[in-house]
């Protein structure tokens, strides 16, 4: 602006020397932390999102600070919205399916930060046949269950997924004192459950097993992922 006011003789707005110097103790102190520059710009920590496994250890040391009151929960601004993907263009003799995640049910629902699912389609050896997906945050929580009623478009007509092939969803949350977005349970379905209507499939503990071949289940109550199946058929 000071340039410009300069280089142009007819400019009705003034932009003096003095007014120039006046931020130059903003400029030097722009990146510490002051409340007086007019609005608070402490800087927030960056999350780290760990892949599936790489949290446990995180997590013992988390359980300890609990344990011993260290720690405190500073406030994060929530995530960006989810990475949800159009349906494809449906082809003659082909099917689609609209998965919509209704809710989930954990008995510590309301104490989730941030959470949202990781929708992925996986082979026999866990290898990712389709782009991963992830829902928007949810934002309604009720009792013993986070609503998410969101739809998830699998990217891949079912004819062309391999057998055997299974769809897994993650249910992620933000753990503010290790700062990671940490996986607590997971479920998954498999191709000879693909039918249209709602769907009731159980919750397993971490880590996620893609193999699907030591699965614990995260509780003993009634507590599922709901979905809701729409087939699209050309």
């Amino acid at each position: 602006m000071r340039s410009a006011a300069l280089q142009c003789t007819q400019s009705q707005e003034e932009f003096k020397l003095e007014d120039l110097k006046k931020l130059e103790p903003i400029i030097k102190n722009i990146l510490t932390f002051n409340k007086d520059f007019p609005f608070d710009v402490q800087p927030v920590p960056l999350r780290k999102i760990l892949a599936p496994g790489e949290e446990e250890n995180l997590e013992v040391e988390e359980e300890l600070d609990a344990g011993t009151g260290a720690g405190s929960t500073p406030s994060f601004p929530p995530r960006v919205p989810g990475t949800l993907l159009q349906r494809l263009p449906s082809e003659p003799g082909m099917t689609l399916l609209t998965l919509t995640i209704e809710k989930i049910g954990l008995k510590d629902a309301g104490q989730c930060i941030d959470p949202y699912i990781t929708v992925s389609v996986k082979d026999l050896n866990g290898i990712d046949l389709n782009p991963i997906q992830d829902t928007p945050v949810a934002t309604q929580k009720e009792d013993t269950y986070i609503h998410f009623s969101v739809n998830v478009e699998i990217q891949k007509h079912l004819e062309k997924l391999p057998k055997g092939a299974a769809i897994f969803f993650e249910f992620k949350h933000y753990k503010p004192k290790k700062r990671f977005t940490s996986t607590k349970c997971f479920a998954f379905m498999e191709m000879d459950e693909i039918k249209p209507g709602p769907i009731v499939i159980e919750l397993y503990k971490k880590p996620t097993d893609f193999k699907r071949k030591k699965l614990n289940l995260l509780t003993k109550k009634p507590l599922y992922l709901h979905l809701n199946q729409i087939l699209h058929k050309d």
